[in-house]
């Protein structure tokens, strides 16, 4: 089973993006994307447990950050209402922590640890 975590940084503040919505889904071999989990960031920035947390096999992720709703919560305009992080699970053995840094008007990721 492999374990899945990321944490959101708000680089325009410099501080961790509490409350922001992410879905973790799977796409099969059909290439048809299902959920596998969802849940919202802590106050740290992070999501550690997912609600609904099931065994997650090897295979190709993506986790949507709901990016939309955490700006517009602060009143701050910004160009991407979401977030959508592919990536794929190569070893179901290991952890795969999947950090967003994101601003308003840019984001990027890295695999973490």
């Amino acid at each position: 089973m492999s374990h899945i975590t990321t944490h959101v940084l708000d680089v325009s503040v410099g501080r961790p993006a509490a409350n922001v919505s992410v879905i973790l889904e799977m796409q099969s071999g059909r290439g048809e994307w299902a959920e596998a989990a969802q849940g919202t960031t802590d106050a740290d920035g992070r999501l550690r447990e997912w609600a609904a947390a099931k065994t997650l096999p090897a295979g190709i992720y993506r986790l949507i950050f709901d990016t939309g709703a955490y700006f517009a919560a602060r009143k701050i305009a910004s160009l991407y209402p979401q977030v959508v992080i592919v990536f794929e699970v190569g070893d179901a053995q290991e952890h795969y922590h999947i950090p967003l840094l994101l601003s308003p008007f840019g984001y990027s990721t890295y695999r973490g640890s």
